[in-house]
């Protein structure tokens, strides 16, 4: 039954990369670009200068990995985890001016911009705030239609994005638990992370198969899943999505960037 039910299934691996800072260090990048389909590169406001987003989109070319763009609020000291209040007009300048950077870049590679999934706070807030998911998603929206607007399942951004018609891939966190409303336990909790690659594997193969959210108390929440993150600031995150990666392949998914799953296609 999970046979049939998996096989040829479409999912996506995304990692969060580039992000070089004090609190990070790019070193596992390389590698980590063998295993993932999508990247998303930060643009310099958290993490990340020209010299990353130039090395991450060349690696990405030669893997044939799809690039996005990761914008955060403005906060490198914090490297975009602390909750800054916006006006919408500000928060439409964020993303924008952060996706012209990293298009730029792409663009002198011969490469585009195919995806944005928001970072750190900014993401955190606009998966409960209505108002600003839906200011993320028109700013993107704006900014071509034909771009993949990268949200976690369930958020307030997918309802948003939804209600414009958006080309949406909906994610699940490989290494992080859930509440259970669906949002993820915050990071100043024990139980946040999940570190142990063979227990990231089993919750990722079961997400996906169930096509529901597995949170922590045991509760399940149904959901739509087309994509699986990995959390490349991490300790373990090279092993944890080599081990991701190869539990899904053997239950028979296929693996895809996000601009060529069939869903965008």
């Amino acid at each position: 039954m999970l046979y049939s039910r998996l096989l040829n299934m479409e999912i996506n691996i995304n990692c969060d990369l580039g992000e070089k800072s004090k609190f990070h260090s790019t070193e596992n990048d390389p590698e980590l670009l063998n295993i993932v389909n999508s990247a998303n590169i930060a643009c310099g406001y958290h993490a990340g200068d020209n010299e990353t987003m130039n090395m991450v989109i060349k690696i990405s070319k030669l893997n044939g990995v799809s690039i996005g763009a990761h914008p955060s609020f403005n906060d490198p000291e914090n490297f975009g985890r602390k909750k800054i209040n916006l006006t919408s007009s500000e928060i439409t300048k964020l993303i924008i001016d952060q996706y012209e950077i990293l298009q730029k870049v792409a663009e002198k590679n011969g490469e585009n911009v195919t995806h944005i999934k928001p970072h750190g706070a900014l993401n955190n807030m606009a998966c409960e705030d209505f108002d600003l998911a839906t200011t993320i998603s028109k700013s993107i929206n704006n900014i071509d239609k034909n771009i993949i607007f990268l949200v976690p399942t369930g958020s307030q951004m997918e309802i948003a994005a939804k209600k414009l018609n958006m080309k949406i891939a909906c994610e699940i966190f490989a290494d992080r638990n859930y509440e259970d409303d669906g949002n993820l336990v915050s990071r100043s909790k024990d139980h946040a992370l999940i570190t142990d690659p063979n227990v990231a594997k089993k919750h990722v193969l079961s997400m996906v198969k169930n096509q529901a959210l597995n949170c922590f108390s045991g509760k399940q929440i149904a959901c739509e899943i087309d994509s699986v993150c990995i959390h490349g600031d991490n300790e373990s995150s090279l092993a944890t999505a080599k081990s991701i990666k190869e539990n899904l392949l053997s239950n028979n998914l296929v693996l895809k960037p996000l601009n060529k799953m069939k869903k965008f296609n």
